[in-house]
């Protein structure tokens, strides 16, 4: 086979950007029933006790952001992501591949290097000055939540990648078992 190498170098790549999705995606996701919970302490301690706390809230602020941040890439490498089904589900799966590459290539792609790119001066001046919340009693690393910014931006391109390179595989015309058998074959 001709192209064996190709094939096989792809794999372990695309499966190796998609442990990266993977583990940012399920750590943070946990996140998500904390929030819940946190905001329900908030409200009982406003609405009961009378009692308010600012970082409280903000926490829950800070969190929410990390599930979104953090799980695009999950989202995108599990194809929970919106899209017109409609036309996507009708398509040939070479298709599919193409609308995927271009996609990756003239969407996904520009637009995480024109955030990641943008937000990077906005970044490091908020680290440069440590910023904090802009209410007393809230949370002080602000710039912590601003660099989830770059850090999704880089995540959801490596993700944009696999799929680029699993959609290439699809109109190279190699199957799942193409791959499994030219492993096969360069390990002996």
């Amino acid at each position: 086979m001709n192209n064996s190498p190709t094939i096989t170098s792809l794999n372990p790549v695309i499966r190796w950007l998609d442990a990266i999705a993977e583990f940012t995606g399920t750590s943070t996701a946990w996140l998500t029933g904390l929030m819940v919970l946190i905001a329900c302490i908030v409200v009982c301690l406003r609405h009961v006790f009378g009692i308010g706390s600012i970082a409280l809230q903000e926490s829950v602020t800070y969190m929410h952001a990390a599930v979104f941040m953090l799980g695009t890439a999950y989202t995108l490498k599990n194809d929970g992501h919106v899209r017109v089904d409609i036309l996507h589900k009708k398509m040939s799966p070479r298709t599919r591949a193409w609308v995927e590459v271009l996609g990756s290539l003239l969407l996904t792609l520009p637009l995480m290097i024109f955030i990641g790119w943008g937000s990077w001066e906005f970044v490091q001046e908020s680290w440069r000055i440590n910023e904090g919340s802009a209410d007393s009693g809230g949370i002080g690393g602000v710039y912590l939540l601003k660099s989830l910014l770059p850090i999704m931006a880089l995540s959801v391109s490596l993700q944009a990648i696999a799929e680029l390179l699993r959609s290439l595989l699809v109109l190279m015309n190699v199957t799942p078992e193409q791959v499994s058998d030219a492993q096969e074959t360069s390990s002996c």
